[in-house]
């Protein structure tokens, strides 16, 4: 149980940073509709906000579901349950994360600069998030395990 409980207390230390960049990201959506430039947006740029901005309320969600899953098992004795679940919910929220990140950018470029732009900065924040976040620490623990220390 003591591990459980440190383990939780380490997950809700991350979940506190990307929450509050996820919060960030969802103000800075939620402001874009109401700009004088918001309706000239095209086609493209319109279903490029739509989506992103679902994709951040899904992130923020997945990365706030942790505490009701939480408060529904508080008290039973399911602290490693609580831990897995969560993990696995902080886990969606960033890939979810990594989306909504890339479809900002791809926006943003695509109205400040260009659109042949706007698809190489989505690109490459996906690859730049895929990587740091998924591809990263799973070369680190790989080389973990054949090198422990």
């Amino acid at each position: 149980m003591e591990r459980a409980d440190r383990n939780f207390v380490e997950l809700l230390q991350e979940l506190r940073v990307t929450q509050t960049g996820v919060q960030i990201l969802f103000a800075f959506l939620l402001t874009l509709a109401f700009t004088p430039r918001f309706p000239s947006l095209d086609a493209l740029q319109r279903a490029t906000y739509v989506t992103t901005l679902l994709l951040a309320v899904l992130a923020a969600a997945l990365f706030t579901a942790p505490a009701a899953v939480h408060r529904g098992l508080f008290g039973r004795g399911a602290k490693p349950l609580v831990v897995r679940v969560s993990s696995r919910l902080a886990g969606a929220g960033l890939a979810v994360l990594v989306l909504a990140l890339t479809g900002s950018v791809l926006l943003v470029v695509d109205v400040a600069a260009s659109r042949t732009g706007a698809f190489v900065a989505a690109a490459a924040t996906l690859v730049v998030c895929g990587g740091l976040w998924g591809l990263l620490p799973w070369a680190v623990a790989r080389r973990q395990r054949q090198q422990p220390i």
